[in-house]
């Protein structure tokens, strides 16, 4: 099946136009509880059949150092979508040392596996289109659980939309092939499953510790990532994209 990820934005902006009425602009979610918890479950057991096991094989068919090449390669992927979404909230200075960052380290750090930028100064400050959203005042609404990705809202869901269309790799596979059939051919989707194979790999220890201290792990995280979106409430003047809970498949960053 075909996936085409300017469709899935205008898909996403619908759902979240339609999704979001006044009176479920704030909501937790509890009048999609049942779909969520039957989502959770779906996504739970891909994880335990899936990823999980894949995860668990990348880190034993490599070690810390490549482990750290991987993350800081699809680190450095999300630093132009910071520096758009830095120029959309108006903070031209973030935006500025964005592009410097993915433009230092995608040469002299090779291909953005080394942080050479910051060791010169330049720190990462991540944003997303999310965030965007939200000092844009528009609401977050309901809490709910996406098919692979996990944890999300309507907002969310259209801001990882538009993360995925600031991925350099997208655009590179699109022209390098015309517009043409370029599925068939792009590295995109396998760089993105791999991007989904390390998040997973560096949650490993986390999840487990959560499922067996938790006796609603449904709950559990509804309520961490609720209480994480307080940072992003619309209009908020908070610009850092907050730490995402989507590792059930499960970004994101990646939110790629």
């Amino acid at each position: 099946m075909k996936i085409n990820l300017t469709k899935l934005l205008k898909l996403s902006a619908l759902f979240c136009l339609f999704a979001i009425p006044a009176t479920m602009a704030e909501d937790d979610g509890s009048a999609l509880e049942t779909y969520n918890r039957a989502m959770f479950s779906f996504n739970t057991t891909v994880d335990d059949y899936v990823m999980k096991p894949v995860a668990k094989g990348y880190r034993a068919a490599t070690n810390d150092f490549i482990r750290e090449r991987v993350h800081n390669f699809f680190e450095n992927l999300r630093e132009p979508a910071s520096a758009i979404n830095h120029t959309l909230q108006g903070n031209l200075i973030d935006s500025g040392k964005s592009i410097g960052r993915f433009a230092i380290n995608t040469t002299l750090g090779l291909l953005g596996t080394f942080d050479v930028a910051g060791g010169w100064g330049l720190t990462k400050n991540k944003t997303g289109f999310d965030a965007t959203l939200a000092k844009w005042c528009v609401p977050d609404g309901p809490f709910i659980v996406l098919p692979f990705l996990g944890p999300s809202t309507p907002r969310n869901t259209v801001g990882l939309a538009g993360d995925a269309l600031a991925n350099p790799t997208y655009w590179a596979d699109y022209y390098a092939t015309f517009g043409k059939d370029w599925e068939k051919y792009s590295f995109y989707y396998g760089l993105t499953a791999l991007g989904f194979i390390s998040l997973r790999e560096e949650n490993l220890e986390f999840l487990d510790n959560l499922t067996a201290t938790s006796v609603d792990v449904y709950g559990t995280i509804k309520s961490a990532f609720i209480q994480n979106r307080l940072k992003l409430n619309a209009c908020s003047s908070v610009n850092e994209e907050p730490a995402s809970y989507d590792f059930d498949f499960d970004d994101e960053d990646f939110e790629d």
